[in-house]
């Protein structure tokens, strides 16, 4: 069926191209704000947005100018890892190797944190009789409390001559940092070739400093000493810091993997083998080899293997994981299934339609990892402050060091403090502060059946306070069927009809084919249809010309129409032409959705405005507006009448909702601060819309505004304490507390509270997957 998506958003550009490839080695936002800077200012990309949670960036770009081998081999060059996307996998394939990435990552950061603690506590154990050398150490507070136990139970310890213990502990740091901690120095070293900082920078220069200060002392103490600096090493504190760095790391991975569980949920449906019917017999076979058309056979209890229409058997079905729905379905032959559901207690056959990339589950699953990919508006700030934040910091270490030196402090707190500023210093936690909520509350969203488009579509709805239902197939069941007719209906005239009404995905052209076939009259495909949207339809069948739909439509054709009947009342009038005479007419009920006035009283509780837009007759609308408890109604509305209301909402302040399942609709989702289609709704709507609901309720509009107005509060607040982690921490290690409160704050403790911050930002964003929509 012909139709035009309208958009007011801008739209790529014909000539642009997308691709979407994978990164690794990002680890925090100063990584995916260079990598992205660094596309953006490639020959030929129109725009990248590089997501550091799912590790990939997606480009649009010229293709004469420039392509993806191009862009791959500029991000390589960047010092970071990134690879050509494979061909023709699906999305199902592409999260299962995300998903043993992120094992095999999460495994091994693990072991490396086990192993570095363990070195760090030997270390700690061996600097014990050193520590009493100089006037403390970074651990002095706990050799003053463990000195004596120490001795008492390691007196051997304390007879090795200190220049033995500082090879040792030199060798066991190096090996720490050879081992457990190379990936920052490697990813540090890549950033300074390339002329950027990141949180691995901090790390090397803060470590690095420490490790080269303590071994110059271990290879010449005496000169130290004839200098009045005291001969103190700091291994146990380079040890202590890549431990518990990679602790946070191991901890921040393993709560990562859980705002992704929903992803993984969702990969996970999909069964690896099916049953073919074949000859009569079934057989086993890798879900991979069948073929649409293929006849498969699903036992009670079992996954179905692929979208497909029931052919044989009755059972109910579970869709709840894609769709929300907690109840599962009664399914018959001519039902569609979807791949990825339960069969609860009948035995199907069901032949297969669609397969891989096609099929539901793998769409849902890439409109969900679509939306994690993108940015919201919030993360800007975020985005700029990580790209300066490193080189700020490096320059606040150095003044930190001058200024205590200048003040007449001792060259070991000098030196101490500026390494503090470097290790407590995170952007991490700023980078991570919006994508994990974004994950965690889309991931919500997608097991209640919401599917967002983006980040961005989440804080438009937000800040939401008007919604918009379109009537038919929205507030409605979508199921109207004929409650009365012209008595005088020819039967040629009647098929003619209803053979232009088969070629219309409107359920109130349905509703006339299936009464069409209540009087035993078939229905042919016409040899030409028009949708008219807002209006009806026009085309040829059995021969002749056919208008069916509103009034006006065969009055703009001069064809006149009946005055409505007394039956019709609070019923849809549907008038039809044929070969320029009138017809007939049909009035047509369709009840509403037993969860539409709850929908409407939720949205309520929430402080909406709630109207309803349609096409339909007033007192059609009026009937249904009444049953489901709206009380401002706009009926008989075109698809532009539409539009236009919407742009005077807006121009008032109103932020609108439009919730919507058709072509006509099309316009007005794409208008609206937030669209919201159906997904039993068209194509053309669907596409045109932010939020997809993927089961026929209503109610899941009121739950995506609540869902959304708390993920923008978690993100707020990690981004508040994200900030005020760093306004606050970077001067307590700086040591400007400490003359007046005697507040400070060793390199180790900072390690610590650095990475308990960025742990803390995925903890609180964990919330949304367990927070109550409800409303």
């Amino acid at each position: 069926m012909p139709s035009t998506e309208s958009d007011s958003r801008p739209a790529p550009p014909e000539t642009a191209a997308r691709v979407t490839f994978p990164v690794r080695g990002m680890t925090c936002a100063a990584c995916s704000s260079f990598v992205q800077s660094s596309l953006e200012r490639a020959p030929g990309v129109r725009a990248a947005t590089v997501n550091l949670m799912l590790h990939r960036a997606t480009v649009l770009y010229d293709p004469a100018t420039t392509g993806p081998p191009a862009l791959v081999d500029l991000v390589n060059r960047t010092g970071y890892e990134a690879a050509l996307p494979p061909a023709r996998r699906t999305a199902v394939e592409e999260q299962a190797e995300r998903d043993r990435e992120e094992a095999a990552e999460y495994l091994d950061l693990r072991r490396r944190t086990l192993w570095s603690l363990a070195a760090a506590t030997l270390a700690m154990t061996l600097s014990m009789p050193l520590m009493g050398h100089g006037p403390g150490g970074w651990l002095s507070a706990f050799h003053h409390a463990l000195d004596a136990p120490f001795r008492a139970a390691l007196p051997a310890l304390y007879s090795v001559p200190a220049p033995v213990l500082r090879w040792v502990l030199a060798a066991l740091t190096l090996a720490v940092m050879l081992f457990a901690g190379r990936r920052f120095y490697t990813k540090a070293w890549a950033a300074a070739r390339h002329r950027t900082a990141d949180m691995n920078t901090l790390i090397a220069l803060g470590t690095g400093a420490a490790f080269a200060f303590s071994f110059a002392v271990t290879l010449a103490p005496g000169a130290f000493a004839g200098r009045g600096i005291a001969p103190d090493v700091y291994y146990e504190a380079v040890a202590f810091i890549l431990a518990l760095v990679l602790m946070g790391n191991t901890l921040e991975a393993r709560a990562k993997r859980r705002t992704t569980s929903a992803i993984r949920a969702l990969a996970a449906l999909q069964p690896a083998t099916a049953r073919l019917v074949a000859n009569g017999t079934e057989h086993e076979v890798p879900v991979d080899d069948l073929q649409p058309g293929d006849l498969i056979a699903v036992r009670p209890g079992e996954r179905i293997p692929a979208d497909g229409l029931i052919e044989e058997g009755v059972s109910a079905v579970d869709e709840s994981l894609l769709t929300g729905e907690p109840m599962p379905l009664d399914k018959g032959p001519g039902a569609q299934v979807i791949g990825g559901s339960v069969n609860h207690h009948g035995l199907l056959r069901v032949r297969v339609t669609t397969l891989g990339a096609e099929s539901v589950l793998d769409q849902v699953l890439r409109l969900l990892r679509d939306a994690q990919g993108e940015k919201a508006p919030v993360q800007r700030l975020a985005d700029r402050i990580s790209a300066i934040f490193v080189p700020v910091v490096a320059l606040v270490a150095l003044l930190t060091f001058a200024v205590w030196l200048a003040a007449g402090a001792d060259f070991s707190r000098a030196f101490t403090y500026a390494v503090a500023v470097l290790i407590i210093a995170c952007p991490c936690a700023m980078g991570l502060a919006v994508p994990t909520a974004l994950m965690a509350a889309t991931g919500r969203a997608a097991r209640q059946g919401l599917l967002f488009r983006g980040g961005e579509a989440l804080e438009r709805l937000a800040a939401a306070d008007t919604v918009a239902f379109d009537k038919t197939g929205t507030l409605t069941e979508g199921k109207p069927e004929v409650a009365a007719a012209s008595p005088d209906w020819s039967e040629e005239d009647l098929r003619r009809v209803a053979s232009l009404e088969s070629a219309s995905e409107h359920p109130l052209a349905r509703a006339v084919v299936r009464y069409a076939e209540s009087r035993g009259i078939s229905a042919p495909a016409p040899e030409c249809f028009t949708a008219l949207p807002g209006l009806g339809a026009e085309g040829e069948a059995a021969g002749g010309e056919i208008l069916v739909g509103r009034r006006q439509l065969l009055e703009d054709r001069g064809i006149a129409c009946p005055a409505e009947p007394g039956a019709a009342a609070g019923h849809t009038i549907i008038h039809a032409a044929a070969g320029g005479r009138y017809a007939g007419w049909f009035a047509v009920a369709d009840p509403p959705r037993p969860t539409a006035r709850p929908a409407v009283e939720a949205l309520r509780r929430l402080g909406m405005r709630v109207l309803m837009l349609t096409g339909d007759q007033p007192a059609a609308a009026r009937a249904v507006a009444g049953q489901t408890g709206i009380e401002e109604v706009h009926a008989g509305l075109m698809p532009k009448d539409k539009l236009d209301l919407l742009r005077r909402l807006q121009a008032e302040g109103r932020v609108v909702a439009m919730a919507g399942d058709g072509i006509n609709d099309a316009p007005s989702l794409a208008a609206a601060d937030t669209g919201f289609a159906l997904a039993s709704g068209t194509d053309v709507a669907i596409n045109a819309a932010d939020v997809t609901l993927m089961r026929p309720d209503p109610r899941g509009v009121a739950e995506a505004i609540t869902l959304a107005r708390a993920t923008m509060r978690v993100m707020r607040q990690n981004l508040f304490w994200a900030f005020i982690y760093n306004l606050i921490g970077i001067p307590l290690a700086a040591g400007v507390f400490a003359p007046a409160l005697g507040w400070s704050l060793s390199p180790v403790f900072a390690s610590a509270a650095m990475a308990l911050s960025s742990v803390s930002v995925v903890t609180n964003s964990l919330r949304l997957a367990r927070a109550s929509t409800r409303s």
